[in-house]
């Protein structure tokens, strides 16, 4: 049986990799994916850097995250010219067994193994075991995943959620639905929960109070930073609103799911708002359900406190497979 494996988290930037066996994950290393030409090529760098290119401490087990749609044997990235298929990077590296999923699939297998401390519990009651769990995330898009009991352990059901509608319910909300119509056909949740959303939504708020011109573009770090130091009326709206619609979109998924085994709020974003994000109107909005309202008060919500979360997903999946 194998020992030891190869774990790969790429980005539309930047590749983390890292080997895992028994005793768990260790060399990791970063390298920036535009001085390679495909996975295989950055993956074998990273093995003579580490010392594991050839036997006995080569890998023979695989499994890659990747920033896009995993669907075929062909893979392509959202965010990278990076184009290959599967069956050939797994004979490159000359692996038994390799595997390539989306990275928010990576993402919702490290929880249920997530340590305590990796967490913090924002609302509802305790998780209730073999019930599914809903984990939703906010980057530069926004991921979407279901895990569901299947009798020994939970899977992961990788979702198209981030392109549900996403519902506008007052004047306000209705000003802003009106304006991205201008440049989005549909109006789904990431167009308003993700780095790209909050952007749209800055943008969006200067053209419907007519100081397009009166205030600078920005990006969606700068927009937080600004409306976490109070420095921007425009930004502080801007992460208000969208912290607002997160809250909307993941009750709406813990209402969907049944998910009393918790919903968890993971992505960069919320990740680094801290005290922001807890004091915002996330949770109200996630419970505000009309009549189910006191029924998702009770469901466990968790904010996950880590920004590699993926790596953990990873280990997690290919210790399965060194059993």
């Amino acid at each position: 049986m194998p020992n030891t494996a190869i774990i790969a988290d790429i980005g539309g930037t930047n590749a983390r990799f890292a080997l895992v066996d028994h005793q768990g994950s260790h060399d990791v290393l970063y390298l920036e994916c535009k001085q390679f030409s495909d996975p295989a090529a950055a993956a074998e760098a990273y093995l003579k850097e580490v010392g594991a290119f050839k036997y006995p401490r080569r890998p023979t087990i695989g499994l890659f995250a990747v920033a896009g749609p995993v669907m075929s044997d062909w893979v392509h990235f959202t965010n990278l010219s990076w184009k290959f298929r599967i069956s050939e990077i797994g004979n490159t590296l000359k692996l038994t067994h390799f595997d390539v999923i989306n990275d928010f699939k990576a993402v919702a297998l490290a929880i249920p193994g997530i340590k305590s401390e990796m967490l913090e519990q924002i609302g509802g009651n305790a998780p209730l075991n073999y019930y599914p769990k809903g984990i939703i995330g906010p980057g530069t898009g926004l991921g979407v995943a279901a895990l569901f009991w299947a009798g020994t352990r939970y899977l992961v059901n990788p979702c198209e959620g981030s392109h549900v509608t996403m519902p506008f319910i007052n004047a306000r909300e209705f000003a802003i639905y009106e304006q991205l119509r201008n440049k989005y056909n549909h109006i789904s949740a990431e167009r308003v929960c993700s780095g790209v959303g909050l952007e749209d939504l800055y943008n969006t708020l200067r053209i419907i109070d007519g100081n397009e011109q009166s205030t600078p573009s920005l990006s969606a770090q700068q927009i937080s930073e600004k409306a976490l130091n109070n420095s921007c009326s425009v930004c502080i709206e801007t992460l208000d609103l969208f912290l607002t619609f997160l809250g909307r979109i993941a009750g709406n998924l813990a209402l969907t799911l049944n998910a009393w085994g918790g919903t968890y709020i993971a992505g960069g974003i919320p990740t680094k708002l801290g005290n922001y994000f807890l004091k915002s109107q996330f949770l109200a909005e996630f419970q505000t359900k009309g009549r189910m309202s006191e029924h998702v008060t009770q469901m466990p919500v968790f904010l996950i406190k880590h920004e590699a979360l993926g790596m953990l997903g990873l280990e997690q999946e290919v210790q399965y497979l060194l059993k």
